[in-house]
């Protein structure tokens, strides 16, 4: 008989948008999630059950990060994230830093490129219950064109680097396509939008032709499609091909959202590395030029965001962990923060974008993301109340208790930390050219 977690008498916001509700049970047996309802109502609780009291607390979901790198290590310049991490060294980090988002409340996530496309053989050992982490659902590297994606000349002409394949013709789109889905990708991935050394911001560097092919590839055999989108042209066009989950959406203007709308398509903004490159990049080095570009950037996007939200497209909750602005355990939960405070959405329904809609991500509907019966048993029991503050989520001390798949996350064991690998990190001679005049400064 499965192990059943009775959880007693605590707010209970379910995932859906719904007003929470006070003095709530949850019964959980295995991956279920078996019975909801006030407190002291539940019948046929085992007597063996696990009780953990969530007076005073809130239950709730767990959070489904819908755009995070777990292959990427926490890098701090791309020549790292190309040149510095081997399959096997990308596989290995990924498996010592997934239990970190399980720490920070996240219990499913989606990672649209893995480094070397190592994504479906970690998804696949961390289900068979070897390494501890979230739910996965992965795509294997991301498709660009040669023009690059925002690695510019790192990126070579054809081939494969880091979690970038680059395909120039639409055989070579289409061949590749079916490749990801050959060794195991959830979703196909298209990098929509590149920079340019000459040209300010990102351009769209696929034609609606080029992605239509990889959509009707991939669709075909029943694999979604999402496409990183830095300006409007990428973000229309995109949808347009039949994409069904645009990351970022930039700049998104009237015909874009229109044909979203049209075409049924999501969103996942994942604002959270730009908000913290805005908000906090000066304590960690970063110029004040990009700052400005950057919260430009959030608010040039929210205010269609919300007009998407209010036509009913599903709005998506990621952090972009993975760089060293957001690194693992720390930011999954600041994107609603964002949504509250330049969407204008509710905490509750913020919290929906980041539980229920994310469950989209994992293409995983009707199963994940709500604390309902029949669900899976993927809970949290929060000190605080989320429906007042959806900021008492980004602190991991107000966890009382995580659950994944039914099994509680030790919350109580001393955070993962290890020491660097050799040839990990870019070696610079220097800090700052040694001059004659430097060497012989006072």
């Amino acid at each position: 008989m499965a192990a059943s977690i009775h959880i007693r008498n605590g707010a209970l916001i379910d995932g859906t948008g719904s007003t929470p509700r006070p003095a709530h049970d949850v019964l959980l047996a295995g991956d279920s999630i078996v019975a909801v309802g006030p407190t002291g109502t539940l019948a046929d609780v085992p007597a063996d059950a696990t009780v953990i009291d969530a007076s005073g607390a809130t239950i709730m979901p767990g959070l489904i990060d819908a755009h995070c790198h777990v292959t990427f290590d926490d890098v701090q310049s791309n020549d790292e994230l190309f040149f510095h991490r081997p399959a096997a060294t990308a596989a290995m980090l990924t498996l010592f830093n997934l239990p970190k988002l399980l720490r920070a409340g996240v219990t499913s996530m989606f990672d649209p490129d893995t480094v070397a496309g190592v994504g479906p053989e970690v998804r696949d050992v961390v289900e068979s219950g070897a390494f501890a982490g979230p739910r996965i659902a992965t795509g294997v590297q991301a498709l660009l064109t040669s023009v690059g994606g925002t690695a510019g000349r790192l990126i070579p002409d054809s081939g494969n680097v880091g979690y970038a394949a680059v395909v120039n013709t639409i055989d070579e789109m289409v061949t590749e396509t079916r490749r990801h889905i050959k060794h195991g990708a959830d979703w196909i991935k298209i990098h929509a939008t590149g920079s340019i050394p000459t040209r300010r911001g990102e351009l769209q560097v696929w034609t609606l032709d080029e992605m239509r092919a990889v959509c009707d590839t991939a669709h075909a055999v029943g694999v979604p499609v999402t496409a990183h989108c830095r300006n409007a042209e990428s973000t229309r066009d995109a949808a347009l091909a039949g994409v069904d989950l645009i990351l970022h959406a930039s700049f998104m203007d009237d015909a874009g959202l229109e044909a979203i709308v049209a075409q049924g398509a999501a969103i996942c903004p994942t604002f959270t590395f730009l908000a913290n490159l805005a908000d906090y990049g000066h304590r960690v080095g970063a110029g004040a030029g990009m700052q400005d570009v950057f919260r430009g950037e959030i608010k040039a996007t929210a205010a269609m965001l919300r007009r998407a939200y209010d036509a009913g497209v599903p709005i998506l909750c990621g952090s972009e962990s993975g760089f060293a602005l957001t690194p693992y355990g720390h930011w999954h939960a600041r994107e609603l923060e964002v949504f509250v405070n330049e969407l204008g959405l509710s905490p509750v329904e913020a919290i929906k974008c980041a539980t229920q809609s994310g469950a989209l991500a994992m293409r995983m509907e009707g199963e994940l993301g709500v604390v309902a019966e029949g669900y899976r048993a993927d809970v949290l029991v929060v000190a605080g109340d989320p429906a007042t503050d959806v900021t008492v989520l980004q602190d991991r001390s107000n966890l009382r208790a995580v659950i994944s798949r039914g099994v509680p996350v030790d919350l109580a064991a001393p955070w993962p930390e290890r020491r660097r690998i050799p040839g990990e990190k870019v070696a610079n001679w220097a800090a700052e050219l040694l001059t004659y005049d430097r060497a012989f400064d006072e």
